[in-house]
């Protein structure tokens, strides 16, 4: 298991992270999975065998479940891992029992502390934008949580570009802990994050932490053209439609590819695409996370497994996105002054 520098941090996470988005079943998580507490202890058991020393979750996922799980599972091991959560979703149905008031993120650091049974929170992310609590606010409150020593690091989570510039530029004009990383939705299926989130990372030392790198599934190679739905599969049911697919033809296109380069190495097309993005610009970290063992073995397993520049160039080629404004402008007339984020999304369009 390889280990990277989490942005400009100090910090060294795996580059496979287990996520637990499976763990609990309550709700409409249950599209997703179910997996108890001897699972979750399997699980985490096989992931630190494997060297991973990062497990995400989050305060929502199946409402506190997922937490109370790892907190069960981690006992007597908290030394040995990283854990990182989420706040913002809604916790209940009071009036502020959402968001990134200084009130709900308070409230959702105790609990989330409470049901992991831990003292401190590695990584603490920001789950989701919140435009009607000031920055400021938000900001202000997870500084003190660094300063308590209840959270170490911070993050933010599907964030715009300009979003999360703004909070890093609110940070640094008031002196407070700026985020770290950021967790995004990057795969194969969708490079949207390539357009702005990627290099802006880049740019502002970020670490990118992945989630749904096989897109739901999606990525796994069972998914074919003309072929019938996997049994049991979550992916565009009516519980769970997460991601969205805007482009079948061009998922499909890419799957074939996914599964001939798989084919070449007898591996699994879900250990190409989680290789794949191992290699991206920016990139430290997947969150992986199963449903069955053998699932997670397969998952694991992608950590070793090494692209050759001919197999990285044909899946660059059918899943490269297409340039939108003023992404097509820049290259075509800035072309002869693009920093390495900029090129992060613009190389593989400039006429050679």
């Amino acid at each position: 298991m390889e280990y990277r520098q989490l942005g400009r941090s100090g910090l060294r996470i795996s580059t496979l992270t287990l996520g637990t988005m499976t763990f609990g079943g309550k709700g409409g998580f249950s599209a997703v999975g179910s997996t108890g507490i001897e699972g979750a202890r399997r699980q985490i058991g096989m992931a630190l065998d494997a060297g991973v020393n990062l497990i995400d979750t989050a305060d929502v996922y199946s409402e506190g479940t997922a937490e109370e799980l790892v907190g069960q599972a981690i006992k007597g091991k908290r030394d040995d891992l990283l854990l990182s959560t989420k706040v913002r979703m809604p916790m209940g149905g009071g009036p502020n029992d959402a968001g990134l008031s200084r009130h709900h993120i308070l409230s959702g650091v105790e609990a989330s502390l409470r049901r992991l049974g831990t003292d401190h929170i590695d990584i603490y992310h920001v789950h989701e934008w919140d435009g009607q609590t000031p920055v400021q606010e938000t900001l202000s409150t997870l500084d003190s949580l660094v300063q308590a020593g209840k959270v170490r690091y911070l993050a933010a989570s599907n964030y715009s570009g300009w979003q999360l510039m703004k909070a890093l530029a609110a940070a640094d004009a008031r002196g407070h802990e700026r985020f770290v990383a950021e967790q995004i939705y990057y795969s194969l299926e969708a490079r949207d994050a390539e357009y702005e989130l990627v290099p802006l990372a880049l740019d502002q030392g970020l670490g990118i932490l992945v989630w749904s790198p096989l897109a739901g599934g999606l990525l796994s190679g069972k998914f074919r053209r003309d072929a019938e739905q996997p049994e049991n599969s979550r992916h565009l049911s009516e519980e769970w439609n997460e991601p969205p697919v805007r482009n079948e033809d061009r998922l499909y296109d890419t799957i074939e590819v996914l599964v001939d380069v798989a084919k070449a190495h007898g591996v699994s097309a879900a250990q190409v695409a989680l290789a794949w993005l191992l290699g991206r610009p920016g990139v430290t970290s997947l969150v992986i996370g199963a449903r069955t063992d053998e699932q997670l073995t397969d998952n694991l397993a992608a950590a070793d497994l090494v692209l050759s520049s001919d197999e990285r160039a044909a899946l660059d080629q059918v899943s490269t996105p297409d340039l939108i404004y003023p992404h097509w402008h820049q290259a075509a007339t800035a072309n002869d002054r693009l920093s390495d984020p900029d090129l992060a999304l613009l190389a593989p369009h400039l006429k050679k």
